[in-house]
C-alpha cells in the first residue's frame, strides 16, 4: 500500500531552524519513518475501541480510542510536513502490518486489558519519555511547536490507558493472574521493537532536528521502563517487577 500525504502535509509544513546541511538526508530518513509509524498506530486504537465495546466499557471510553486514531493519522500528515520541509516527499510505501491481536483465549476484559497495557502503559509511555526528551533539547520555533503537538497527543494516549486499567482491574481481579502470565512476553516483545528502531551505537546528532543520539535513546528506554511502567503496573497490583526481571523466559518457550 502507498501512502501518500503530500497534499495534507502542505498545510502543516514548519519553518525549520538553522541546521548542518549533511544532516538532511538522516533528518528526512527519520521522520518519513515517523510518518509511517504514526499514520499506522491509527489501526491499533480502531482495534482497541472495538475490544472496548466487546468487554462492556463505557461508551465515551471506546470513543476517545477512535479519537486518538484520528490524532495518530494527524501526526502522520505532521511528520511529513517535515519531510516536505527537509525537500523530501511525504509518501512511503507501508509495511505489511500484523493485526492487533484480540487475544481470543481468554474473556473480553482480559483482552483488553492486554492491549491497553501494552499499547498505552508500555508503547505510549516510552514515546512520551522519547519525544518528550527530544523536544526538551529542541530550540524554540514552529519545528518545537510541531513536536509539542505530537507529544501532548502522546502524553492523552499515554494517561487515558493507565487509568482505565485500573478501572477495569477493578471490575473483576481475577484476571491479575493471567496478565501476569501475559507481561511476560509484553516486556519481551517491548524490548525487543524499542531497541531495533533505536541504533545502538553513536550516530551524529542533530537536535534542531529531533535527532538524537542512540546511546541516549536506549538509556532512556530502560529508565522509562524500570522508573515508570514497572512500578506503575506494580502499583495496579500486578507483578511487573517480576515479569520485568523474568522476560527472557518468554523468549526460551
Amino acid at each position: 500500500m502507498r501512502l501518500d500525504l503530500r497534499k495534507q502535509a502542505l498545510a502543516h509544513m514548519p519553518v525549520l531552524p538553522a541546521f548542518d546541511p549533511s544532516m538532511r538526508r538522516a533528518a528526512e530518513i527519520t521522520w518519513r519513518g515517523r510518518m509511517i509509524n504514526e499514520y499506522c498506530s491509527a489501526q491499533v486504537f480502531e482495534t482497541l475501541a472495538k475490544q472496548l465495546e466487546a468487554a462492556g466499557a463505557p461508551p465515551d471510553r471506546a470513543e476517545r480510542c477512535r479519537a486518538f486514531a484520528a490524532e495518530e493519522r494527524l501526526h502522520g500528515v505532521l511528520c511529513g510536513a517535515v519531510v516536505q520541509a527537509l525537500g523530501g516527499q511525504a509518501v512511503a510505501d507501508l509495511p505489511e502490518q500484523e493485526p492487533v491481536p484480540t487475544h481470543p483465549e481468554v474473556s473480553p476484559l482480559e483482552g483488553v486489558l492486554r492491549n491497553l497495557i501494552h499499547i498505552s502503559c508500555m508503547s505510549e509511555t516510552v514515546a512520551v519519555a522519547l519525544i518528550g526528551a527530544e523536544r526538551l533539547e529542541m530550540p524554540e520555533g514552529p519545528l518545537r511547536e510541531l513536536l509539542t503537538q505530537i507529544y501532548a497527543d502522546e502524553c492523552g494516549h499515554a494517561n487515558f490507558g493507565w487509568r482505565l486499567v485500573g478501572e477495569l482491574i477493578a471490575q473483576d481481579p481475577r484476571v491479575i493472574r493471567g496478565l501476569n502470565e501475559y507481561l511476560l512476553l509484553a516486556f519481551a516483545h517491548l524490548e525487543q521493537h524499542e531497541l531495533a528502531h533505536l541504533p545502538e551505537g553513536a550516530r551524529a546528532t542533530g537536535p534542531e532536528l529531533g535527532l538524537c543520539d542512540g546511546r541516549d535513546a536506549r538509556e532512556l528506554f530502560y529508565a522509562a521502563v524500570e522508573n515508570v511502567i514497572v512500578p506503575g503496573l506494580d502499583s495496579h497490583g500486578l507483578s511487573a517487577s517480576w515479569a520485568w526481571e523474568n522476560r527472557a523466559l518468554a523468549l526460551e518457550n
